[in-house]
């Protein structure tokens, strides 16, 4: 069974760093708030949270951003790993099925996330 694009109600990013490429993941989420006011930028989480195995800080962003914001993503990220998906109210799907990767896979705990 499909699901229809429109099940998508809006995207979220997460930005991975570690203590080395940390300013790299500032100056994105800088970059990100000035091209992108629309976006809502996440906390700061300097340990891992939740599935992510990993320091990251999360970007929300409405569909009709997409075009533009994944772009300045890819090519702004300077080597950081980046987790794009889609936000259709299924946690576990959008993470694991719906996800799409930039640089690094990095391994997601996703039996911590709801069905």
């Amino acid at each position: 069974m499909f699901v229809p694009p429109d099940a998508i109600t809006g995207w979220h990013a997460h930005v991975y760093f570690d203590a080395a490429t940390r300013d790299a993941a500032a100056r994105l989420r800088e970059g990100i708030a000035q091209a992108f006011p629309e976006a809502v930028l996440g906390r700061w989480h300097d340990v891992p949270v939740g599935p992510h195995p990993q320091a990251m800080y999360q970007v929300a962003f409405p569909p009709a951003l997409f075009p533009t914001l994944v772009p300045f993503l890819a090519l702004n990220r300077e080597g950081l790993a980046v987790l794009v998906h889609p936000d259709t109210g299924r946690q576990r799907a959008d993470h694991a099925h719906h996800a799409v990767w930039m640089g690094a896979v990095l391994p997601l705990d996703i039996a911590r996330l709801p069905e």
